[in-house]
């Protein structure tokens, strides 16, 4: 369906939620446009303001003014967490240098992500993150007209925001397309999992959990693979003496999420990824798990919270429409015109059936007589969902503008439907995927890391 929003640009949007509901947020967001750059350029003999090079990356460069901006974002953020913490539970912060190696690693591989992403010709459009740009600004009260000015006044620079979160989406669109795209679903997977779904636990449970990941090259030596364990050993013994996870996370662990406390948030049973899912579920809330060896390195999971699953409603509608796209040939005028003339086709008594099988342009529905079948609420791009809401059952639109092109669309029918068991055989889909996809991630990183050129100059 070629006018549905992407998975990428659904999930950066989540994240940018995710990201910037709180007001703590927004002052940190602050540190990274301002108080950094001050920090680390320095005046050359022309007067002019020199930066430094942290790291060479293949063909590119991490900057000392970004190491420190984001060290400085991160340093802020435990403070603030400390702070917020109850006193028994504060513990001393992390040592300077191994923040600064961290959040290093973590600039080096965003750095190789967007080369990689360049060379395959990934681009987040301005439409597009104007697009995501304008769901954040909705989550917080705001217009996307009205945000630049809301950022400005928490002393951020909406330029840097902008290309910062357009270089996540980038990021996010190369995962989906290297690490997702190459998960393999074989029948048998399918048929186990449909096997076993309605009992259970994992599907019937949500999941709050962090992780630490002591990582492992992809072409790991004996002594490497022996200094690993000894390393996940000793977590793990200071762990049982009660030092704080979130701590060692943030000092020790190479996973993703370390600078996050190694907290990997909620996931629903089937989510977990299969080398942790029978250790998390047999684990009690608060409980750590010993260590864990896959081919990405050595694990050690705890679980934070459990919650129980519900049965899902979810209200529907079913839609179909007609597709026309300007060409060379048409442009928006003459295209509104043909949809005016097909528009009255219908009113008079024409089928909508036959006429969008052999005029639309969205080859999809017009296969199935311009039926798009049963949606819910989201799927569909802002404006053409804009204009369903706004039509009573069975009426037909005017013609109407999306990024796609032209269309008239109909709301046929419309209820409230329990999907928790027609989606069972989506959800097995989705577990076997999300099973796979945390273990594919780590192991594909480090292949990129492993076979870029990487100068350290810190």
């Amino acid at each position: 369906m070629v006018f549905l929003a992407t998975v990428d640009s659904v999930a950066v949007c989540n994240q940018l939620k995710n990201r910037t509901y709180s007001a703590g947020i927004l002052a940190l967001l602050a540190v990274l446009a301002t108080k950094a750059w001050t920090q680390t350029r320095e005046l050359g003999g022309t007067g002019e303001l020199l930066d430094g090079v942290a790291a060479i990356v293949d063909d590119g460069v991490v900057l000392t003014s970004e190491l420190n901006q984001r060290v400085a974002v991160v340093m802020d953020n435990l403070r603030l967490a400390q702070a917020a913490a109850p006193p028994e539970q504060r513990r001393p912060l992390p040592p300077l240098s191994i923040l600064e190696e961290q959040v290093l690693e973590q600039l080096i591989l965003r750095q190789i992500q967007l080369q990689r992403a360049g060379r395959f010709g990934i681009v987040v459009s301005d439409e597009i993150l104007n697009q995501a740009l304008g769901t954040l600004a909705q989550d917080l009260g705001l217009t996307f007209e009205t945000l630049p000015a809301a950022l400005a006044s928490e002393g951020i620079d909406y330029a840097m925001y902008r290309q910062d979160t357009r270089e996540q989406m980038i990021q996010d669109q190369l995962q989906q397309r290297e690490v997702y795209g190459s998960i393999v679903i074989s029948p048998r997977e399918m048929e186990l999992c449909l096997g076993r779904s309605s009992n259970s636990l994992a599907e019937e449970v949500d999941y709050d959990i962090s992780h630490i990941l002591i990582g492992l090259p992809s072409n790991a030596t004996q002594d490497q693979v022996n200094a690993a364990n000894s390393e996940v050993t000793e977590i793990y013994s200071r762990l049982e003496d009660g030092d704080e996870f979130s701590q060692l996370a943030i000092t020790f662990s190479d996973g993703q999420n370390a600078l996050e406390g190694g907290a990997l948030g909620w996931r629903k049973g089937y989510q977990l990824p299969t080398l942790l899912a029978d250790s998390v579920i047999a684990m009690e809330a608060g409980e750590t798990s010993e260590p864990i060896q896959s081919a990405s390195g050595f694990h050690i999971v705890r679980l934070n919270e459990t919650r129980g699953a519900e049965v899902v409603i979810v209200d529907q509608m079913r839609v179909r429409h007609i597709l026309l796209r300007p060409n060379e040939v048409q442009d928006d005028d003459a295209i509104e015109q043909r949809m005016r003339g097909i528009r009255e086709r219908i009113l008079a008594g024409d089928e909508f059936g036959p006429i969008a099988q052999s005029v639309s342009e969205d080859p999809t529905s017009a296969a199935d007589a311009g039926d798009l079948g049963w949606v819910e609420s989201g799927v569909f791009v802002e404006e053409f969902e804009e204009v369903l809401n706004s039509l009573a059952l069975n009426e037909l639109s005017q013609p109407f503008r999306t990024r796609f092109g032209w269309h008239i669309a109909e709301v046929i029918e419309t209820r409230s439907y329990d999907v928790t068991e027609e989606i069972k055989e989506q959800r097995c889909a989705d577990q076997i995927r999300a099973s796979k996809v945390e273990e594919e991630r780590e192991l594909w990183l480090r292949r990129l890391r492993d076979e870029a050129f990487v100068e350290n100059r810190t």
